[in-house]
């Protein structure tokens, strides 16, 4: 049995929500740094150029890469053998965005009723998913989702008909419908299977996966490389505004299903897809 004190939680996402939010994951600098190679619209080099810039000024600055610096969420696998001491995992967990949000002078977006649109002024609450897991350890994932992509998430409820082709054109469908409005180029996270909410978060959770890590599985990653070919001849390219690199990377997640049903779920970020990881 391990212990962990809630303050080391706490100092952690902290310490997670600062960062994530100054610089860009080695990941994604690789994706980025490809794209610009990659890419044949000078207009779209122009671009990929001035991002490049910007994540520079903003790690030699200490200043956040976007203006929206997001809501918070945490995916957090907690072994069965771990034991939190000190208080709440969940108040730990909201205590360090808290934190991290006004020690890094990171905007506050979060407002405490989706009517009433008060600013909770400290980025609380955190949209935080658990799972238990083997073991004596805490995963903490945390990745900020600013709403400009969020807003264009989307759900298919397919039919098994549809098959495959049919989430490959609900896929392709969801981000030109998107167009500019993601902040291209953008990494797509897709779930396939489960339920409706299980789809949606597994997109989510795909997006977390290291931008040219493919799926374990053949079909799905002959299928992550299909649909990325697919969105980058859509010609939207770098801020919409034309180009070859319109998506960094397509990321599938998938799942057993009901035999009546084909959920499809996609959710995107912007080329920052800010994540970071610790274990305690």
């Amino acid at each position: 049995m391990k212990t962990i004190h809630v303050n080391e939680i706490s100092g952690n996402i902290k310490e997670m929500c600062i960062e994530a939010n100054y610089y860009l994951s080695e990941d994604m600098k690789d994706a980025l740094n490809e794209a610009e190679n990659k890419e044949e619209n000078p207009l779209g080099c122009q671009i990929l150029c001035q991002l490049q810039e910007n994540l520079q000024i903003a790690g030699k600055e200490k200043i956040p890469i976007c203006q929206d610096t997001g809501m918070a969420v945490v995916f957090a696998e907690v072994g069965q053998d771990v034991h939190i001491e000190g208080g709440s995992l969940t108040d730990a967990i909201n205590e360090g965005v808290r934190q991290g949000y006004q020690e890094g002078y990171l905007r506050k977006s979060v407002v405490n009723d989706p009517f009433i649109r008060e600013n909770t002024k400290d980025n609380t609450p955190a949209v935080i998913h658990y799972s238990i897991v083997p073991g004596d350890r805490l995963t903490l994932t945390v990745a900020p989702k600013g709403f400009g992509s969020e807003n264009m998430s989307r759900v298919f409820m397919l039919k098994p008909s549809d098959g495959m082709e049919g989430a490959k054109d609900a896929i392709v469908s969801a981000v030109r419908d998107a167009g500019p409005n993601a902040c291209p180029p953008v990494v797509v996270g897709v779930g396939i299977g489960g339920t409706f909410e299980k789809a949606a978060l597994m997109a989510k959770q795909a997006l977390t996966r290291p931008a040219g890590e493919h799926s374990g599985i053949p079909y799905v990653k002959e299928m992550e490389e299909k649909v990325l070919e697919q969105i980058n001849s859509l010609g939207i390219g770098p801020a919409g505004l034309g180009g070859s690199v319109t998506a960094l990377a397509v990321n599938i997640n998938t799942y057993p299903t009901h035999i009546a049903g084909l959920p499809v779920a996609v959710n995107m970020c912007c080329h920052v897809n800010r994540h970071i990881v610790r274990t305690l």
